[in-house]
């Protein structure tokens, strides 16, 4: 392998990343968990109590170390109650820490899970707000990938972290306190002989940060390729895409492990690490106090109180250095999970009057300019004018800007300039909700979620009735079908039912059906059904457009010869407009467009 090979394969797996990303991350999830700050509080002044009542013990060990070898000199006796008395109080020490320590790990578990599930709900509630062009360029997968094991990740390594830190801070510093008073030479021997472990550690940590960010990511990565993949098996599988799909697969999977591995590979460095410098920080405590006890300078009882404390003082170095890590973990995952946060969403519309309940159906598009990147636009200056109760067809051939448009009259994406109006109000002076609430649709991709297929019907909307539900499914030539079902209309409906794409498209149409709204939007509605059924639909269709404005998005122009108006598009822009007769009798891309399809039927 080149050095450039080998350079981009390291590059990809341990993206470079900004020196102040784990400061960043840590901060915006500590005001994040604002709300919570008395509870947060608390769990750290308890953590700090509990903490500083284990560092009294040494001391305390230390006078009864004494106390015992005063009495076993000759001609003196050990003094029992002074010894008892001691144990007792170390006795009471122990257990209040214990016990407060059990109720602050409570309290923690209960922000950080509470932070978890606020975190869920919030990026719930944001993916309704972020706008579309987030969606355009990013993976399903990759958003479950933050929904869930990001967002598990700082509810649960969150938890660890900060009940790991607090405390190994609170004794770090607190056992160096009580050294420094017990005896400064020998607190001075055990923070010199651990100095360089602490140091070390801080440099692996500031190294081994890209890595852990770099795990999650392609962690997203793997989660949306899979959903990918699986999502579209049958289409994989008939292209023979099996090898790529697996080469993609591995590739992501060796950027994961490579990631994965660098990330826990530094972070176990930490342990042994500190496990030996712990070591070391005994012998040079054994080696200095027993000079300093021949020299008569410090008792036995002092060598015991700092045996005891070098084990308090380098035991959170280890501790610290396992924070460190799932802190790493945390910061990866928050920086993920607020950098969606953080994306730019819709305008917020609470200001805005419901200026139109229910509409007429007057649509007017006055000079329309879009483009879904900046600087390349697709819509160049659309203008037309629809009647109420007027069916509208939009064509042209692939790529023309026909859905486009529908995607801006519901406002799913804002025009750069120019405007729509509808009942001559603005749409850009309506709540999005409002502007919904005027259109009901019929997609050419269907969507059915997991429940059953009257709940699939019913979808939202209030006051159906079985008869309503029924009568759209006659409409739609669709109800003989399922009433074959076991279930009937109570049949539930997975990933894994038997309906054909057709009777989805059914199923989606007999929704729209029992909506009353005033106008009708049809997205190739019929473009996934035999010809026989689309014949049903197209009766069915008819009867839905009845005193509502209807658009229709069609390839098959057989669909739409009685529609009131036919707009023409190409490379964004209208080039011919009029009924069927008059656009035939101009003989020109219409006619084109007509003609080019008689000709497939010849040829088929």
């Amino acid at each position: 392998m080149s050095e450039r090979q080998s350079r981009r394969q390291r590059d990809r797996f341990a993206p470079q990343e900004k020196p102040n990303d784990f400061k960043d991350a840590w901060g915006k999830l500590f005001r994040y968990m604002g709300r919570y700050r008395p509870l947060f509080v608390t769990a750290v002044v308890m953590s700090i109590i509990g903490t500083l009542l284990i560092l009294l013990g040494p001391n305390m060990l230390r006078d009864m170390t004494d106390l015992i070898k005063d009495g076993l000199m000759p001609g003196s006796s050990i003094d029992m109650e002074a010894v008892a008395e001691i144990a007792i109080w170390l006795l009471i020490i122990y257990a209040a820490s214990a016990v407060i320590s059990l109720v602050q790990g409570y309290i923690l578990a209960t922000v950080t899970q509470r932070t978890a599930g606020n975190l869920r709900d919030d990026i719930s509630r944001k993916i309704d707000r972020v706008k579309l062009r987030y969606f355009d360029s990013s993976k399903s997968g990759d958003l479950m990938s933050r929904v869930t094991n990001d967002a598990d990740t700082l509810g649960q390594d969150s938890n660890r972290a900060i009940s790991t830190m607090i405390p190994a801070v609170t004794q770090f510093i607190g056992s160096i306190v009580m050294m420094a008073v017990t005896d400064f030479t020998m607190m001075a021997t055990a923070v010199l002989s651990t100095l360089f472990g602490f140091v070390l550690m801080i440099i692996i940590m500031s190294r081994s940060q890209r890595y852990f960010t770099a795990q999650q990511n392609n962690l997203g990565a793997m989660n949306g390729h899979v959903a990918e993949i699986y999502n579209n098996h049958a289409i994989v599988s008939s292209y023979n895409g099996n090898r790529k799909a697996k080469e993609q697969f591995d590739r992501i999977n060796d950027d994961l492990q490579r990631s994965g591995f660098m990330s826990q590979f530094l972070a176990g460095l930490m342990m042994p690490l500190m496990a030996f410098i712990g070591n070391f920080g005994y012998v040079m405590v054994c080696i200095v106090g027993a000079t300093l006890v021949i020299e008569d300078a410090i008792s036995i009882g002092t060598i015991v109180a700092f045996m005891l404390y070098i084990r308090l003082f380098t035991q959170p170095l280890q501790q610290m250095s396992q924070g460190l890590s799932t802190m790493q973990s945390v910061a990866a995952a928050a920086e993920r999970v607020f950098a969606f946060l953080d994306e730019e969403e819709f305008e917020d519309e609470s200001g805005k009057e419901r200026k139109v309940v229910r509409s007429e159906g007057h649509v007017e598009f006055k000079d329309v300019h879009f483009g879904y990147v900046p600087d390349k636009e697709i819509i160049h200056g659309f203008s037309a004018d629809i009647k109420p109760g007027q069916k509208v067809a939009i064509v042209g051939p692939t790529g023309a800007g026909k859905t486009t448009m529908v995607n801006l009259l519901m406002r799913f994406y804002e025009v750069d300039s120019g405007d729509i109006l509808i009942d001559g109000v603005s749409t850009k002076d309506l709540p999005r909700e409002v502007v919904h609430d005027q259109f009901c649709m019929v997609l050419q991709d269907t969507w059915l979620f997991e429940g059953t297929i009257r709940e699939n019907i019913v979808y939202c909307r209030e006051g159906i009735t079985d008869e309503m539900v029924e009568e759209a499914c006659r409409a739609a030539g669709i109800h003989h079908f399922i009433t074959t079902l076991p279930q009937g209309y109570d049949t539930v409906l997975t990933d894994s039912d038997s309906l054909s794409v057709g009777q989805r498209q059914q199923l989606t149409i007999a929704r729209a059906m029992i909506d009353d709204s005033p106008m009708l939007i049809l997205d190739e509605a019929t473009s996934s059904v035999d010809t026989r059924t689309e014949a049903i639909i197209q009766a069915a269709m008819d009867r839905l457009a009845e005193n509502r404005t209807s658009f229709v998005i069609a390839h098959r122009l057989s669909t739409i010869k009685n529609s009131d108006l036919i707009i023409v598009m190409k490379d964004g822009s209208i080039i011919e407009q009029g009924t069927h007769d008059e656009l035939l009798a101009k003989g020109g891309f219409y006619q084109d467009l007509y003609d080019s399809q008689f000709e497939e039927t010849d040829i088929d």
